[in-house]
């Protein structure tokens, strides 16, 4: 019997997308084809490149359709990959949700376009993927059929994170993984961390990743003479995350806006303790002071209290760790999850067969 193919509509390198294609291949034995717009989004010439790239892009699926023939298409952010798998008129498809909303930057001109494009995606898609209940809440005020809807995380590989942690508990070891771009508000992590130097508090300070921001916060750490506390790793290769996460033991994110995260996920798994920004998309996962904490959203001098408390706060911490790791092993392992997702995948195809027959 010949494999079925899955043709996946976004951005092939973003570890999510890794994450999704690679679990598709292992758990349902599918053969994944990849189409991606290929100007990147950065410059202002650039966008204006893209937007045409997208215009056009129709054309370009339909070629890749007919000449690959794939079973079923898939694709991430509802307002822009996701509308281009509903127009390519290909069935069964399937969707997913990355943020909070996907309407995003919430102040854009763009975003009644975004509404339009993603209210189409919702209502023409076969099934459509809420990584996490924040996202779900967001498709049911949207009017979405929730019975196309699932539920769940793709989940991390609990094989790869594992909770062998190695951090000298006597010593504040932060790690962030976010990547170095404005909306993850790395420079409020900085400056707690300025403030805690001041203190006299000592600290190692683990910054994984690249991005725009890269420079900035380098000249920023010197600025505030922490630069010799403060390792910037630049892109590492996944594999090399799961060790930097064992040497840590408190975990820091603090983006203004998050939909699932899995960098969250994978730092629960190896024992890191999260201290993350008070929005939506962390309290699905975190109860401030019970198995982490919550910081309101540009509070620099709350940042810096609460590592401090949670520091000198060992035995809740310790617990907070293990009863972590057990959350993740029950709702977040990527091999029960990409198999449930899978499974899905294949019988839609089934279904889809019947009707064409």
């Amino acid at each position: 019997m010949k494999k079925r193919k899955i043709l996946f509509l976004g951005e092939s390198y973003r570890a999510d997308a890794i994450t999704w294609m690679n679990g598709l291949k292992e758990f349902g034995d599918f053969e994944i084809i990849t189409w991606e717009l290929q100007t990147p989004n950065t410059t202002f010439s650039n966008r204006i490149k893209r937007t045409f790239e997208f215009i056009i892009a129709p054309f370009s699926i339909q070629k890749t359709i007919r000449l690959q023939k794939p079973d079923m298409i898939i694709a991430e952010r509802t307002t822009s990959y996701g509308f281009l798998a509903a127009i390519s008129g290909l069935n069964p498809s399937a969707i997913a949700q990355q943020g909070k909303t996907d309407l995003w930057p919430e102040n854009s001109i763009t975003i009644p376009l975004k509404r339009i494009l993603q209210n189409y995606a919702f209502k023409k898609a076969s099934f459509i993927h809420a990584w996490g209940p924040i996202m779900a809440e967001h498709m049911k005020n949207s009017k979405v059929d929730m019975n196309k809807v699932l539920v769940l995380p793709k989940g991390i590989d609990l094989s790869s994170f594992e909770n062998k942690n190695t951090a000298n508990p006597n010593k504040i070891h932060a790690i962030v993984t976010r990547s170095l771009l404005p909306e993850y508000q790395h420079e409020i992590i900085l400056q707690a961390f300025y403030l805690l130097n001041k203190r006299k508090i000592d600290f190692t300070l683990t910054i994984v990743g690249d991005g725009k921001n890269l420079t900035f916060l380098k000249d920023l750490a010197t600025k505030m003479q922490i630069e010799s506390k403060v390792i910037f790793t630049g892109r590492i290769p996944n594999t090399k995350l799961p060790e930097l996460l064992e040497q840590s033991n408190i975990y820091i994110s603090m983006p203004v806006t998050e939909g699932v995260s899995a960098s969250l996920f994978e730092a629960m798994a190896c024992g890191c303790y999260p201290i993350v920004s008070n929005i939506p998309g962390n309290q699905s996962w975190i109860r401030h002071r019970e198995n982490g904490q919550l910081i309101t959203v540009n509070d620099t001098e709350m940042l810096a209290d609460e590592i401090l408390w949670a520091f000198e706060n060992k035995d809740y911490r310790n617990q907070a760790v293990v009863q972590n790791r057990k959350f993740v092993e029950e709702n977040a392992n990527y091999q029960t999850n990409m198999k449930i997702i899978a499974d899905k995948y294949h019988e839609l195809i089934d279904e889809q067969s019947k009707l064409n027959h």
